[in-house]
């Protein structure tokens, strides 16, 4: 499991001009089961991802699909995880489930 967090190295506007491809992007990434959870920082400097990928190799060929990559719109640093404790009804989230 990944921690992949992303800070923004543009401007507010910049990031909402391409908001609907990387929304676009985030839902395709969890129709393949790829993502767990994501959203906004709060404030508003980038986003987080949980991600579920067997290698970096691998989360980094999905990560070069997003817009914001692309665009060169955001930075990331990626933590490896393994869950080995989770809350009720996030069993699956916990490694070997």
């Amino acid at each position: 499991m990944f921690i992949v967090s992303l800070t923004y190295t543009c401007s507010i506007t910049k990031i909402d001009e391409h908001l609907e491809a990387h929304v676009e992007y985030l839902k395709k990434q969890y129709a393949a089961g790829n993502f767990i959870a994501s959203g906004r920082k709060v404030p508003r400097t980038g986003g987080v991802i949980l991600a579920r990928f067997d290698s970096r190799e691998e989360l980094d060929k999905a990560l070069h699909l997003d817009p914001f990559y692309i665009e060169n719109l955001v930075s990331y640093d990626i933590q490896e995880f393994i869950p080995t404790m989770v809350g009720e009804g996030l069993e699956a989230m916990r490694e070997n489930a």
